[in-house]
């Protein structure tokens, strides 16, 4: 089973970029998508949540039975995904005593303007006014941003603004950091290439996208299945996802709170290279405790892979007590792995 969720360019081929390149440039630009004037202050229902240009997103949430609260997690899926990446960890969280939320982004899962990019500001501004409804909604209750590849971009873009957003901690799964200078030269010319001449063209990755984003099978079948997960991606937002990767990139020095990063050393989607670049950059700001969390079996859908449970169980741990060693012991693996990288000089 292919990538359905990450559609990338890093197997596109050479033929087609000089064909690309043969052409003449058009006017076309890629287009974002913002946000309408601001009507509300925002507003959590049940199943929705109101934004502040008056726009409904889906919610989702998962709320403890019989025990009392200790924490509120506030989950954002990858690119091309949606809210329900969420059900399985939700509930484990949930059994945990620790409340749950995740909303479709704008452009994703059931959201409007399905396959559009709405841009770097909106989805951080989003992120920013719903952490303060939150806050509202569950006063004393400490929140957590838990970010999912492109969803960990939105929330270490947001960490950077100086929006001061409150929260206690971020969890850092799989974040898309794969900014354009860690790209091959032939990918950036080709994806400005594409955005600026038929920015509306759609890629599935079918037959050209040779990677595997989980070893859960079953799970990717039912995503193939599920008519909420995007499956042709308009070159326009592959265009604004990677702005969004070049801005959390250069963000990781910005990150003023206790910080878990997962990881998968399987990680097709997202190069190890880059995550080491925001690692070492995240590292050297130790005002806040950071850790590192490599899974030697892990790939880029960390939270859904047939391991998932272990990873679960590593963020209810570190949500309880950051400072404390990880159940898995990934923690003391990420270590020697990035012991190792800096003795050897490599980044």
């Amino acid at each position: 089973m292919k990538s359905l969720i990450f559609p990338s360019l890093l197997s596109l081929s050479m033929l087609m970029l000089a064909v690309i390149s043969a052409c003449t440039l058009s006017a076309c630009t890629p287009a974002i998508y913002k946000p309408g004037p601001h009507v509300t202050n925002g507003q959590i229902l049940e199943n929705l949540y109101v934004t502040s240009d008056g726009i409904s997103l889906p919610l989702r949430q998962w709320l403890p039975e019989n025990n009392k609260p200790s924490a509120v997690l506030i989950a954002l899926h990858g690119f091309n995904d949606y809210s329900r990446f969420l059900q399985q960890p939700g509930d484990f969280f949930r059994q945990n005593g620790i409340i749950s939320y995740a909303y479709d982004q704008r452009g994703f899962g059931g959201s409007p303007h399905r396959g559009l990019w709405s841009g770097v500001d909106a989805y951080v501004q989003d992120l920013d006014l719903f952490v303060r409804l939150i806050r509202n909604k569950h006063p004393g209750l400490p929140v957590y941003l838990l970010g999912e590849s492109m969803g960990g971009a939105v929330v270490i873009a947001t960490m950077a603004r100086s929006l001061k957003t409150p929260v206690d901690g971020l969890i850092l799964a799989a974040p898309a950091v794969w900014g354009r200078e860690t790209m091959p030269w032939y990918q950036q010319t080709l994806l400005w290439a594409l955005s600026h001449t038929m920015p509306w063209l759609t890629l599935t990755g079918k037959g050209i996208v040779k990677v595997t984003p989980s070893d859960n099978i079953e799970m990717l079948r039912e995503l193939g299945r599920d008519p909420l997960v995007i499956k042709a991606t308009r070159v326009e937002a592959l265009y604004g996802l990677t702005n969004l990767m070049d801005a959390a990139l250069h963000s990781a020095k910005e990150i003023q709170t206790d910080t878990l990063v997962l990881y998968g050393e399987k990680d097709e989607i997202v190069p190890k290279q880059p995550t080491l670049r925001f690692l070492q950059d995240l590292m050297q700001n130790r005002q806040h405790r950071k850790r590192v969390a490599f899974y030697e079996n892990g790939y880029h859908m960390l939270l859904r892979d047939l391991q998932a449970p272990v990873l679960w169980k590593d963020i209810v741990a570190w949500i309880k007590s950051s400072a404390a060693p990880l159940p898995s012991g990934a923690d003391k693996h990420a270590e020697q792995v990035l012991a190792a990288v800096r003795e050897n000089g490599n980044s």
